[in-house]
C-alpha cells in the first residue's frame, strides 16, 4: 500500500467516524438521552467496536470490544431487529458485566441494527432515553429505525466513495459531511 493509500484509508476513517460522531449526537439530543453509541460489526471477527459515542463515556470507549453476541447490541446485531428495553433488570439480553466495564449502567436501552444489504453492519443504541424529556414509544422506535438507516446509508456511501477516484472522494465525502453536520447542527438551535 503506498503512502497516499495510507492518507486515503486513514481520511476515509476519519471521515466515517466523523459521521458517526454527528449520528450519535443527533440521537442523543433527539431522545434527550443520557448517551447514545454506534458499534460496527468487526467483520473478521464479528465482534461489536464501538465506533462513535456522545454523552457517558464518550471519552474513553471508542475502539473498545466486545464478544458477538454481548448485550442487547449484540442480540440486534444477531437478530436484526430494534430493541426498546425500559426497565434492563428484567432483560435477559442486557450484560450487566459489560457495561459496568464501560463506567455506566444504563436503567433503558433502545438498539436498531443497521444494514448494509441483508447483513447488519453494527447497531445505533440510546441509553436513558427521555432521560431529559418524555418517552414516547412507537415514534421512539420509528425515528430511532430512521436514525440507523440514515447511519449505514452514510456508512456505504462513504465505503463506495473510497472506491472511487481521491479527488471525487474527498469533495463527496466532505458534502455528506457538511449535511450531517448541518442537520446536527438544526437539532440543538
Amino acid at each position: 500500500m503506498s503512502q497516499a493509500d495510507d492518507l486515503g484509508a486513514d481520511l476515509g476513517a476519519s471521515t466515517e467516524r466523523r459521521l458517526l460522531r454527528s449520528v450519535v449526537q443527533v440521537a442523543r439530543h433527539a431522545f434527550g438521552a443520557a448517551a447514545a453509541s454506534v458499534f460496527l460489526v468487526d467483520p473478521d471477527t464479528g465482534e461489536l467496536v464501538f465506533e462513535a459515542v456522545a454523552g457517558e463515556g464518550d471519552d474513553k470507549l471508542v475502539g473498545t470490544r466486545f464478544p458477538a453476541g454481548t448485550g442487547i447490541a449484540g442480540w440486534v446485531a444477531a437478530s436484526g431487529q430494534t430493541m426498546l428495553v425500559d426497565d434492563l433488570r428484567e432483560s435477559r439480553q442486557f450484560s450487566t458485566e459489560a457495561a459496568e466495564s464501560t463506567g455506566y449502567v444504563p436503567d433503558s436501552i433502545m438498539a436498531a441494527p443497521l444494514f448494509s444489504g441483508d447483513a447488519c453492519i453494527g447497531v445505533l443504541e440510546v441509553l436513558d432515553r427521555g432521560a431529559f424529556m418524555p418517552a414516547r414509544e412507537m415514534a421512539d422506535v420509528a425515528l430511532l429505525d430512521l436514525l440507523a438507516d440514515q447511519a449505514a446509508i452514510g456508512l456505504e456511501l462513504l465505503t463506495r466513495l473510497r472506491a472511487t477516484s481521491p479527488d471525487l472522494r474527498s469533495d463527496k465525502a466532505m458534502q455528506l459531511l457538511a449535511m450531517a453536520e448541518a442537520l446536527l447542527a438544526n437539532t440543538h438551535g
